[in-house]
């Protein structure tokens, strides 16, 4: 690379004296521009109505901490699946880790939520009041007038009601939509918690988009700070051809021929980064792979009448030898460990129970001798994990005997709904072969079973 171009050895956002350096993106425009705008707004439509999606009744998607209620793509997870949940979880990281490997950090600029708000909506709000690059710096840097407080003011605005509007959204996730339109639709003082709610997240979103912005990726996001661990020498992602754009140069209309690389040194890759660096000086953790700088280049090559492609999805590998060995050795382990992931989780997908059932004998309750039999007393718990009303009964399998509920006679467990009871179970006395039996109970649901379940059934200390 050029000499003369040394590598910065802090932020772009701090400036010399520790204090920040507020940044101001030219508007990007562009082939990959417009292909990130629909992406993008497929993506915002879907987390938008995300949340208002049901199926069987049920919401899509829904994480409900509080109630340690999530539901995935319809499928529901309660507290007992939360090693299931886990798997998927650390199946979703290792995926991302492999995607990065590969891929670099394209997640951040094509799909992270964080990256398409700001860029595509808060940022084009600001390009909209208060005009583009220039005009921005400009109307921050002239004394408070009519002109300043109006269009400060609209944009705030603006800016505020998304973030409500998102804070909204965002809240449907957790509780679900008919409770967030129930909030929106009943008496403020019923819901006095959930507005609080809302309003606080209205203000963290505003927070971060009007003034935290860019810092998100370059400060707070984790994924930034570990790409640099797991990008390496073939993985794709924005670079800048320095083979064939160094040493760079202003280009001179009077030379025959250009004794310079292709890089005309115009340095609207750097103006129009929304973090603010120069991809010039190579892949940095700043760098979300939006491609705007790509855009921004090609307009320039093809005003000059130079190839495009000077920044590109490319590797360093390619760059400098020409070639890319994508599926290298690490790439294989974790794609090998990727699969057995996936066909753990969907092994125990399919075969989790629909119907999760747990059978303990009550606390502090001692065996009942009859004449011909003995009883334990046993409490049970069952979740319904589907999306129908479901009618259970139990058998026992492993002895002759009865078994006799107390409370209703038939057990109809609701959807997405926990029903417990309580219930005697008899034993003929000549089935006793010790002081402790394990009992095997099946589940039916209707006439199939569903699960069985092991429990233990005391008698008396006998010699049999």
């Amino acid at each position: 690379m050029d000499e003369e171009h040394s590598f910065r050895d802090s932020i772009t956002t701090v400036n010399e004296k520790g204090g920040r350096n507020w940044l101001y993106p030219i508007k990007p425009k562009g082939s990959y521009y417009n292909k990130r705008k629909v992406v993008n707004a497929i993506l915002l439509i879907c987390l938008f109505i995300g949340p208002f999606i049901k199926v069987g009744g049920q919401p899509f998607f829904l994480f409900n901490f509080l109630e340690r209620k999530f539901i995935l793509f319809g499928v529901v997870f309660w507290p007992l699946d939360f090693s299931l949940f886990v798997l998927a979880m650390i199946t979703a990281i290792v995926f991302v880790v492999l995607f990065t490997v590969i891929f670099g950090r394209i997640w951040c600029g094509w799909i992270c939520p964080q990256t398409i708000f700001m860029e595509m909506v808060f940022r084009r709000i600001e390009y909209w009041i208060e005009g583009d690059s220039r005009k921005q710096k400009k109307l921050n840097n002239q004394q408070w007038g009519t002109e300043k407080i109006r269009k400060k003011g609209l944009k705030f605005f603006a800016f505020y009601l998304i973030s409500f509007l998102i804070a909204n959204v965002f809240l449907a996730y957790i509780i679900g939509s008919d409770a967030l339109l129930e909030i929106i639709t009943d008496h403020p003082k019923n819901h006095v918690n959930g507005l609080i709610s809302i309003f606080i997240f209205s203000s963290i979103f505003y927070w971060v988009f009007a003034w935290f912005m860019e810092q998100v990726c370059i400060i707070a996001c984790p994924y930034g700070r570990l790409q640099g661990v797991m990008i390496d020498k073939n993985t794709i992602v924005v670079a800048y051809d320095y083979i064939r754009g160094e040493k760079r140069g202003r280009l001179n209309r009077k030379e025959k021929e250009r004794i310079l690389g292709d890089c005309v040194d115009c340095n609207q890759c750097v103006e129009v980064c929304p973090t603010g660096i120069d991809i010039r000086n190579g892949t940095q953790l700043e760098c979300i792979n939006c491609t705007a700088c790509m855009d921004v280049c090609d307009n320039v090559m093809e005003k000059t009448q130079f190839p495009k492609g000077l920044i590109s999805y490319t590797s360093e590998k390619n760059i400098k030898n020409g070639e890319t060995k994508i599926f290298n050795n690490r790439v294989k382990a974790y794609s090998l460990v990727l699969s057995l992931l996936v066909s753990l989780l969907v092994f125990f997908m399919f075969n989790r129970t629909a119907i999760d059932t747990t059978i303990l004998r009550a606390k502090g309750q001692i065996y009942q001798e009859q004449e011909l039999t003995v009883s334990n007393l046993y409490t049970f718990n069952l979740v319904n994990k589907t999306m129908f009303k479901a009618e259970v009964n139990f058998k026992i399998l492993s002895h002759k005997g009865e078994i006799e509920y107390i409370g209703p006679k038939e057990i109809v467990v609701n959807q997405q709904d926990i029903y417990k009871g309580t219930m005697f179970i008899y034993l003929l006395t000549d089935q006793l072969s010790s002081v402790k039996q394990e009992l095997t109970i099946g589940v039916y649901k209707g006439n199939e079973l569903i699960e069985e379940v092991e429990t233990n059934f005391l008698g008396p200390n006998k010699n049999y």
